[in-house]
């Protein structure tokens, strides 16, 4: 399997002949070195595919599909539920949460929520490219920003997990097959009405990971790690 794998929209075939976008050519050609007959991998949620180099014209890539390296797989449904944070942090917590198997991240508006706009061009980009270089098939999706009391009703019979200091439980079981929901406070917290309706939701999982005061960025990213690892037990 090359270790070159691009996204690619549009369905995937065996001898499947197409062409790479302008940025996806210069990356290959221009980056990566890939000349003509040599191969890469392509992927989505059909699967992964090898491709061979046919033709380079004007900068792109023009392709042929020759081989199927493996079928779509059955990912468990991992969402984060976040308030957005500052450009550097969110990038560095999307990043890494595309890498520990997030499949859906559902940024909200609390009432301390200090960033309340998202370019949501730049952190699909991170995402694909979280997912190209970690294996995956299948590319997460970016919900648009809904207020927290918006959530809450939208997912009454979702399990969620909450990162929560006041809780006293630290154990969690994850033998249900149903999607679950992280869900992570903002930098200075959800307020005291916030948590308690946070805390009326049927299938919440209140969840202390740590006895210190995580930032927002760390606290997401150690909860998917951990639920990925018990998912793995």
């Amino acid at each position: 399997m090359s270790n070159i794998r691009l996204f690619f929209q549009e369905s995937l075939s065996l001898n499947l002949i197409s062409k790479l976008d302008k940025s996806q050519s210069h990356y290959l050609f221009k980056v990566m070195r890939v000349n003509i007959g040599q191969t890469f991998s392509l992927f989505n949620e059909s699967g992964e595919w090898e491709a061979k180099i046919k033709d380079i014209k004007k900068g792109i890539v023009e392709f042929l599909v020759i081989k199927k390296l493996r079928s779509a797989n059955n990912e468990r449904e991992i969402w984060l539920a976040f308030a957005p944070i500052k450009l550097n942090y969110l990038n560095l917590m999307i990043q890494k949460a595309t890498e520990l198997g997030v499949t859906k991240f559902i940024p909200i508006l609390t009432e301390r929520t200090i960033v309340r706009k998202l370019n949501d061009k730049r952190l699909n980009k991170i995402i694909t490219e979280a997912s190209e270089q970690s294996n995956r098939l299948k590319i997460p999706k970016l919900e648009k920003i809904l207020k927290l009391n918006e959530f809450l009703k939208l997912n009454q019979n979702i399990n969620i997990i909450f990162g929560d200091l006041n809780t006293d439980n630290s154990k969690i079981n994850l033998k249900s097959s149903d999607p679950l929901c992280i869900l992570i406070g903002p930098e200075g917290d959800f307020t005291i009405k916030e948590r308690e309706n946070i805390l009326k939701l049927k299938k919440l999982i209140p969840l202390k990971i740590n006895h210190n005061i995580l930032r927002s960025e760390t606290a997401a990213i150690s909860m998917i790690s951990i639920i990925s690892f018990n998912l793995l037990s």
